[in-house]
């Protein structure tokens, strides 16, 4: 098992926040949970489809946190050759 360090600045900049009736669809949320249900698949626990969308969506934000750091998209053309991220 690996230590993780986390700064206390990072702990600050986490804040819970409710998401809007836009973002977070009551709806679709069913749908997927039925979904989830018909096909036999569990809702929590190893392989569930809570396990499942916090990965999909950690790397969504993570995707989204590279490309802001390097300065460009994944498989972006601009990438090609350099070693590393850009200067700021």
């Amino acid at each position: 098992m690996s230590d993780v360090i986390v700064s206390a600045e990072a702990t600050e900049d986490v804040r819970p926040v409710e998401l809007s009736a836009d973002v977070l669809d009551e709806q679709l949320i069913g749908q997927l949970v039925d979904r989830a249900r018909a096909s036999g698949l569990q809702l929590t626990g190893e392989g569930g489809l809570l396990q499942q969308l916090t990965k999909r969506v950690l790397e969504s934000a993570l995707e989204g946190e590279i490309t802001d750091h390097l300065g460009y998209e994944k498989h972006d053309r601009a990438g090609v050759g350099t070693s590393g991220p850009r200067p700021c």
